[in-house]
C-alpha cells in the first residue's frame, strides 16, 4: 500500500467567497494583486517540493 503524503495533511476549510459586486474597482484590483502574490508564493513552494521529491527519488533509484 502506497501512502500519498498529501493525504496526511489536514483538510483546510474552504474560505467563503467575497462579495465582489460590493467592492470598488480599486478594491477589486487590490484583491487581484493579493491573489496573484499568493499564487506566486504557492508556485514557489510547489517548486521546492518538486525539487525535494526529485532529489529523494533519484537517491533511492541508485
Amino acid at each position: 500500500m502506497v501512502i500519498n503524503p498529501d493525504d496526511l495533511e489536514p483538510k483546510r476549510p474552504v474560505p467563503k467567497a467575497l462579495d465582489l459586486e460590493g467592492m470598488s474597482i480599486e478594491g477589486l484590483e487590490e484583491h487581484i494583486q493579493d491573489l496573484e502574490a499568493e499564487i506566486a508564493r504557492t508556485r514557489e513552494v510547489i517548486g521546492r517540493k518538486k525539487a525535494a521529491r526529485e532529489g529523494a527519488e533519484s537517491f533511492f533509484k541508485k
